[in-house]
């Protein structure tokens, strides 16, 4: 099992900037990938990014050049510097694991939420 623990999320204006984090716990040693997904209200959860254990990153059309995932294996924690909000990339963030076997976890999610 791998715990999944999200935090940084809250309301902001837009133009304005946060920084998600989420700290994993457990069977951290089988981590292949880290990501994070995020859900808008009457909409399906999508990739805003992800980052693997050489470091290799991909980010959402979306996003790039304004989001940037990053991550501290020495603490077990994957970040999202989100710069440059906009009204629409208001939802719930979702941390992701992805381990060796083949199983994905999730954090319960933080809200984002940004004004225009």
């Amino acid at each position: 099992q791998v715990q999944l623990v999200e935090s940084g999320g809250g309301l902001v204006q837009a133009g304005g900037s946060l920084r998600l984090s989420c700290a994993a716990s457990g069977r951290i040693f089988a981590i292949k990938d880290m990501g994070w997904y995020r859900q808008a209200p009457g909409k399906q959860r999508e990739l805003v990014a992800r980052i693997s254990n050489d470091g290799t990153t991909t980010h959402a059309d979306s996003v790039k050049d304004r989001f940037t995932i990053s991550r501290d294996s020495g603490k077990n924690a994957v970040y999202l510097q989100a710069n440059n909000l906009k009204p629409e990339d208001t939802a719930v963030y979702y941390c992701n694991a992805r381990t060796m076997p083949v199983n994905a976890y999730w954090g319960q999610g933080t809200q984002v939420t940004v004004s225009s």
